[in-house]
């Protein structure tokens, strides 16, 4: 174990201030989303994230922002233009994100076949 992730009084875990960070209200969502589909104003993102609040988008992308994962570029038109983007340091997510996501559809088909096989069918989600 390095330095950092064994502290006197006990180990602390080194991923801590990410997994605390991603699990954010809504922060995965918008991550995702901006790895998939690339830079997107405001609007597109929030249609794109579904029922989150115009107000906790901003909360959170603030957030991620001043974590250094995006980008806000403001262009000053009428009406303004910003538009959001991960930034490299939120792409080095890329490779964890995508291979949470392989994970969840697994596990997500997987479900769904045991739900047949005993007979129950329920709507996925939207």
């Amino acid at each position: 174990m390095t330095e950092t992730a064994h502290k006197e009084g006990g180990a602390s875990c080194p991923m801590d201030f990410i997994l605390r960070m991603l699990m954010g209200p809504w922060t995965t969502y918008i991550v995702y989303n901006l790895r998939t589909f690339g830079p997107q104003r405001f609007g597109e993102l929030k249609r794109r994230v579904g029922s989150v609040s115009a107000k906790m988008l901003t909360e959170r992308l603030r957030t991620l922002e001043g974590a250094g994962l995006v980008r806000r570029e403001y262009e000053a038109t009428i009406p303004p233009k910003v538009t959001y983007s991960l930034t490299a340091r939120g792409h080095e997510l890329d490779g964890v994100l995508g291979t949470l996501a392989d994970v969840a559809i697994r596990w997500q088909n997987e479900d769904a076949a045991a739900r047949k096989g005993a007979g129950v069918e329920l709507k996925a989600a939207d």
